[in-house]
């Protein structure tokens, strides 16, 4: 069990924990929210004992081990495996003594200890585990040294994972995965036998693998019981009741107060003066929680371009002299919406460059309409930001002509308010310079935007703020993401990047994920002779997947419409735009195919919601 008593905690005269208290029992599966900057990766520093406390008590269970990811795995020459396995300390010091020791007692102590944890399926567990994070077998065997950071994290995460400790501290475990290892992740988590708690802003994980969501805010610790759906839910209402109240009392004062204004130097009413004075001074001020108001994105809006903004006929790209991909004949319009799906290294972020025009085909052709702007954000940029320069200077920098008014309501449009704007980069948090990378590519206001892994670093409102961003962006979008609800929201279309090709997926999100666990599809509803009532989350989801399908078909029956109108235009049909004309009419098709497929989903969902509901 982890209890913490009346927390007191400040840095550089900051408070960030002023009597926080709250008891997570063992077992539990904890999702830890709140702003970025209130304190959260600092209260885990605090439980590993990293940080000495101002006041206030943090007790654990006598002999409880705490594990957690603090930096990525070095470089060495040692194996993935190996360096996996090295990390349960125990069991390897164990196998070093069942080496070495002659004493027949010790032999059987060893021995007897290692059968207890389970150390000779270790191999085996930790395989699975690299397995699940993107490793295949012959990835296991090669050195640290061979490769990057991001996937250096990977193993420190598989190592915490595998030495199994009683309480899982995670800071933000899904930053460094792709939407396989993420999903895998989840699905590990749920099913872990220990106490865990992670900080994160991934709503998927948020609603799949834990069972209680603890929020810091305004100083304070809050454990709600439900995955984070519940929790913005029942928040949501506690905010509600709040404001009103709030707004009550405000009234209740200004009419106490308009009262002593008038009477408060007449004699015959000062004692009533004084008394409502009295009540006054007695109130006690109902705040609500101090709210970041919902951080929005402005996109700036480009012109309209005649379609295809990109077509790719048999074109083949990669590096050097072999192929990633191969024989890609695809076509975006500006209308588009696209999720790339597929496993690591088979080549989104190839297929990204190719698109972008950081890559040249190495064969075949594609062709981009003459006045095509294209926006992309990767990860990386965030590391190529200048550390000595300010917002403002990177930002005059591509618009040197535009007074400083201008260049600092660019910077607000995107959340950078005017204290970052003069702050160097190198101490701006990541969620700032994910800010500031996503306005320096939208900048010119592109007409496709590429983004990939867009919500690493970004809180849960910043988060939702994009989504509503590219809802109202009129130009394409074509997105890499493990953020399961970013996908859901955004994309329309789905590309499954495999095996040296591209191609359309045919099912939904759901369905490539159900793939990707080996999960089977979930039985059809059958009516119960004694119908159980739903849970008000249960029906809350149904509502959701239902208005989610009929969203779907709605943007694809628009875009339906707007090809065929296209078709129906007879300059189309001139000799020399036939090739266009092939295009629109396998486009055409793709889209009423994927149509028929949105609306049998969305008559699936009215039939779950009309057999729980009746």
């Amino acid at each position: 069990m982890l209890r913490i008593d009346d927390l007191r905690f400040s840095i550089e005269g900051r408070p960030l924990f002023e009597g926080a208290s709250v008891i997570i029992p063992e077992g539990h599966k904890v999702g830890f929210v709140g702003r970025n900057g209130t304190g959260k990766t600092t209260l885990f520093r605090l439980i590993r004992g990293e940080l000495a406390l101002e006041g206030g008590d943090i007790r654990l269970n006598r002999g409880l081990r705490i594990g957690g990811v603090a930096q990525e795995v070095p470089g060495s020459e040692t194996s993935l495996l190996d360096t996996v396995l090295e990390a349960d300390t125990e069991r390897a010091a164990l196998m070093a003594e069942a080496e070495t020791t002659e004493d027949p007692a010790r032999i059987a102590e060893v021995q007897t200890r290692l059968a207890d944890i389970d150390a000779w399926s270790a191999e085996a567990r930790a395989s699975s585990i690299l397995k699940g994070l993107g490793f295949d077998t012959a990835a296991q065997a090669r050195p640290c040294s061979a490769f990057s950071g991001g996937w250096r994290m990977r193993v420190a995460l598989a190592g915490v994972l595998f030495s199994a400790p009683d309480l899982l501290l995670l800071d933000e475990p899904t930053n460094y995965l792709d939407l396989e290892g993420a999903l895998w992740l989840e699905s590990y988590l749920a099913k872990y036998p220990h106490t865990v708690i992670t900080i994160s802003h991934d709503r998927g994980l948020l609603n799949r693998a834990v069972t209680s969501i603890l929020h810091l805010e305004d100083r304070k610790l809050s454990l709600y019981q439900g995955a984070y759906d519940t929790f913005a839910e029942t928040r949501a209402a506690r905010l509600a009741v709040a404001e009103a109240e709030a707004r009550k009392q405000e009234a209740r004062r200004a009419h106490l107060q308009s009262f002593v204004d008038r009477f408060r130097y007449k004699a015959s009413k000062a004692v009533q003066a004084q008394s409502r004075l009295k009540m006054i001074a007695k109130m006690t001020p109902i705040t609500t929680p101090a709210e970041a108001a919902l951080r929005k994105f402005s996109f700036p809006e480009p012109e309209e371009l005649s379609p295809p903004i990109i077509a790719l006929e048999s074109a083949s790209v990669g590096y050097g002299e072999a192929p990633v991909l191969s024989r890609l004949s695809l076509r975006i319009d500006q209308d588009d919406r696209i999720a790339l799906l597929g496993q690591n290294g088979e080549g989104k972020s190839t297929l990204s460059k190719l698109l972008s025009g950081k890559l040249e085909p190495m064969g075949g052709r594609i062709t981009r309409a003459r006045k095509l702007r294209i926006g992309y954000f990767a990860q990386h940029q965030l590391d190529e930001l200048h550390a000595d320069e300010t917002p403002l200077d990177h930002i005059r920098r591509l618009r040197p002509e535009e007074a400083p008014a201008k260049l600092r309501a660019r910077l607000a449009g995107f959340g950078i308010g005017a204290d970052q704007a003069e702050t160097l980069a190198a101490k701006l948090s990541g969620g700032q310079k994910a800010r500031l990378s996503l306005l320096l590519a939208t900048i010119d206001a592109p007409h496709m935007l590429i983004l990939d892994e867009p919500t690493n670093h970004l809180d849960m409102e910043s988060r939702e703020g994009l989504i509503e961003a590219l809802a109202a962006y009129s130009g394409a979008v074509v997105l890499v993401s493990h953020d399961m609800h970013l996908l859901s929201h955004v994309a329309d279309r789905l590309w499954l990047v495999k095996g040296g090709r591209v191609a359309p997926y045919e099912g939904d999100l759901e369905d490539y994920r159900r793939m990707l666990l080996d999960a089977p599809a979930p039985k059809p509803v059958q009516a119960k002779e004694k119908k159980e009532k739903p849970s008000r989350r249960d029906l809350a989801e149904l509502r959701q997947a239902a208005a989610t399908a009929e969203a779907r078909v709605d943007k694809l029956s628009a875009i339906r419409e707007k090809l065929a109108d296209r078709l129906a235009d007879p300059a189309l049909y001139d000799e020399a735009r036939k090739r266009d004309v092939e295009d629109l009419q396998k486009k055409f098709a793709e889209v009423e195919d994927g149509l028929e497929r949105a609306e049998a989903l969305w008559m699936r969902a009215l039939e779950r919601l009309e057999a729980t509901t009746g």
